[in-house]
């Protein structure tokens, strides 16, 4: 009996001491490849990187000059696209668009007053090229009216010439009767008168006809006088060209006053400040009451649904790094938590590090710059925490 209580007792005391060691050697394994698992591993040739979690920000400005009315957000919140996170004043803006709203109006009533006016002289010119044909018209009448006398004295001519032919030949005949006593002395005298009658009577019918010629020459004159034209005709013409001159004027003011109108419209939308995109205020520059000129800074956002690592990758190295390639991040609060990540961008040019060095003796390689954009830990990862990075170059 008391030897089989020695032999358990020494068997517990074994047993104890294997579990010692063994829970001695897990430990000392566990602290073994702890650093193995940050290191990078020969399995996958990895390429390690040290930074920080950074983000892109965006300065949210004002695009008009004016007073900072009211601020919607504070340091901290949350906001989305398109939300308006401050609105300036806009009582000199509304005096701008009322001042173009009554230059555009103005604009509009003298073309509307132009027009009417042209209206009204494009009748009148219709009634006096109306006027100017019926005198056309008239003229051309006198000329034919004129052209008929001319014909008439003419034919009278000729009949008062053949009757005094006549009456001569009468006359000189019986005045030789008379002469001889063949015919009384009184006859003779009755043709002796009568010739000369006639010859009056010829010279009377040449001076109508004369008189005829004048009144037709006159009569053609007024037909061909290009003043028939009248010069109430010239002046409205005229006057239709100086109003159309002027509708063009007030159109071309209209539409510089519609373009100052739209332009001030557009500065009214301006007034309103939205977020570009979803993402959180992370300083909030101007306070209400504050006059801002356009490009001032307002609100400060972080989109930390875009965070990323940014770190360096020796001069040695980054040949075998390219864009979009696998990696993983780990961040010194949690190191046991891999993040998945890949490469979004790789610098163009090196730069030496640390990156402020001013002596050539301190320049000691060259690095360049690589970003590892995050696909997780969204709002769990945040700019300026520090972490370090491995690039997966194979598989």
């Amino acid at each position: 009996m008391v030897i089989k209580d020695r032999f358990m007792r020494n068997l517990s005391r074994r047993t104890v001491i294997l579990l010692i060691s063994l829970a001695l050697l897990l430990v000392a394994g566990f602290f073994v490849w702890l650093p193995l698992l940050r290191s990078p591993r020969a399995t996958e040739e990895v390429i390690a990187l040290s930074g920080r979690i950074e983000a892109d920000e965006a300065a949210v400005a004002a695009k008009t000059p004016g007073r900072v009315r009211e601020i919607t957000v504070r340091e901290g919140d949350q906001v989305k696209a398109g939300q308006v996170i401050a609105i300036l004043d806009d009582d000199q803006l509304s005096a701008r668009e009322h001042q173009a709203e009554a230059a555009v109006e103005q604009a509009e009533a003298r073309r509307r007053s132009a027009e009417r006016q042209i209206a009204v002289l494009q009748d009148q010119l219709r009634q006096s090229e109306i006027s100017v044909s019926q005198a056309r018209a008239d003229a051309q009448g006198r000329v034919r009216q004129a052209e008929a006398q001319v014909a008439a004295a003419q034919s009278q001519l000729a009949q008062a010439e053949a009757a005094y032919e006549l009456a001569r030949y009468d006359a000189e005949r019986l005045i030789k009767l008379a002469h001889s006593g063949d015919v009384s002395e009184r006859t003779a005298q009755q043709a002796r008168s009568n010739a000369e009658l006639q010859a009056a009577a010829v010279l009377a019918a040449r001076k109508q006809v004369e008189a005829a010629r004048g009144a037709l020459e006159a009569a053609r004159a007024n037909l061909f006088n290009p003043p028939i034209r009248s010069a109430q005709v010239d002046a409205l013409e005229q006057q239709i060209a100086q109003a159309r001159e002027e509708i063009a004027a007030a159109e071309a003011e209209a539409k510089r006053a519609r373009a100052q109108l739209e332009e001030a419209r557009a500065n009214r939308r301006d007034l309103q400040i939205v977020a570009p995109f979803d993402g959180t205020v992370v300083a909030r520059v101007a306070e209400p009451g504050e006059v801002v000129v356009a490009g001032t800074t307002i609100i400060t956002l972080v989109n930390l649904s875009e965070v990323y690592l940014r770190g360096f990758v020796p001069q040695s190295e980054i040949g075998r790094v390219r864009v979009g390639q696998p990696a993983r991040v780990y961040l010194d609060s949690t190191p046991n938590q891999p993040i998945e990540a890949y490469v979004a961008r790789v610098d163009p040019e090196a730069s030496f590090t640390p990156e402020n060095v001013y002596f050539r003796n301190e320049r000691v390689r060259q690095v360049f710059g690589v970003r590892l954009q995050l696909k997780g830990a969204f709002g769990f990862a945040k700019p300026g925490m520090t972490a370090e990075g491995e690039i997966l170059v194979s598989r």
